[in-house]
């Protein structure tokens, strides 16, 4: 199995910090830098990095990274005492706060997207071994007994008391790091940071603009060449996260399989799309849309941005042409092939 990183963010106008030889040179580093703090972290599967900028920077990030462990604790399958664990195995019970909103908020991506995003899909990514690494192809009649019980209608919220009905299971990990990644922002304004750039494993969330007042500039990833981009964004204050195919799969007998699953078939989605980039104020909402969109597809994604269900921008690519909502259009650069979506078609 092979892991790339399909967004990076390219700080245009920022010089990386350096160390110095001289303590001269510190000093004028000093002034002409704001502090910076920047920490790496592997959490929730993947490798994390937060940089912040301003006087309370390292307290700002060393909080943001126990946040994010508090979290991965809460919300993970693998850990017996997390939320989703208990609910899992009990049917029913009593969350955090976090855990009933992230539920809440999937559930309403859920009835807009018509099922495309689903957090019970979780056991037929078992099946599959995307959620244990032992990857299979399963047999039909597996995939078709299982999906009996994969619907978002069997999970209730109410409050913080959870009820999973028909045999359902559920797993956050297609909305988690969104969240999470709105959180980290937050902890950042609390610590009274206004700069401040977070990619947690490919979800890239800005705060504020960078230090000179120009925007962020993040650039997607082309998925079909590691070396190029789809584009660079300009953009702040907003989530950028990516969803594709090619971030996670392996191969059978020739046949590729990527870990997307559409909820309706238990297979792989053969979208027509190979990369889905949200912008959205909202971690949350951009992480659990990105996958939605993947597998509902062009034609769908376009529906969904102009019934103004749901506040987000996009940028897809269907490996020849991208494809731009006109709420970002001029903020990205492209050297591609480009059609701008509007609201009207």
């Amino acid at each position: 199995m092979k892991i790339r990183k399909y967004i990076l963010t390219v700080m245009i106008g920022i010089t990386a910090m350096t160390v110095l030889s001289s303590c001269g040179n510190k000093e004028k580093a000093a002034k002409e830098q704001p502090a910076q703090s920047t920490q790496e972290i592997f959490a929730m599967d993947t490798y994390m990095s937060l940089t912040a900028y301003g006087s309370n920077s390292e307290e700002a990030v060393s909080k943001a990274v126990q946040e994010i462990n508090r979290l991965d604790a809460m919300f993970s399958v693998g850990n017996e005492d997390s939320d989703v664990t208990k609910i899992n195995e009990n049917g029913s019970g009593e969350v955090s706060e976090e855990t009933a909103f992230i539920m809440n908020r999937a559930m309403q991506v859920s009835k807009e997207t018509k099922g495309a995003f689903d957090i019970t899909i979780y056991p037929v990514m078992e099946l599959w071994g995307f959620t244990t690494k032992n990857y299979r192809v399963p047999e039909s009649s597996e995939i078709a007994d299982v999906l009996k019980h994969v619907s978002y209608t069997n999970v209730e919220v109410n409050g913080q008391q959870v009820t999973l009905s028909d045999g359902a299971s559920i797993d956050l990990g297609g909305i988690a790091k969104g969240y999470t990644s709105s959180r980290v922002i937050q902890i950042m304004k609390d610590c009274g940071i206004e700069h401040a750039i977070i990619n947690l494993g490919g979800n890239v969330q800005v705060l504020g603009t960078k230090t000179d007042g120009s925007d962020w500039r993040v650039a997607i990833q082309n998925p079909d060449s590691e070396s190029s981009y789809l584009g660079v964004l300009s953009t702040a204050d907003k989530a950028v996260i990516t969803s594709g195919g090619y971030e996670r799969y392996f191969e059978q007998d020739g046949q590729v399989y990527h870990h997307i699953i559409d909820p309706q078939t238990g297979y792989p989605s053969e979208s027509d799309l190979t990369s889905v980039t949200i912008v959205c104020s909202d971690g949350t909402t951009a992480d659990a849309l990105s996958t939605a969109l993947f597998v509902m597809g062009l034609d769908g994604a376009k529906e969904l941005y102009r019934s103004g269900a749901i506040d987000f921008d996009m940028i897809l690519f269907d490996g020849s042409r991208v494809y731009v909502s006109e709420g970002i259009a001029s903020g990205f650069s492209t050297d591609m092939d480009k059609e701008i979506i509007t609201r009207q078609p």
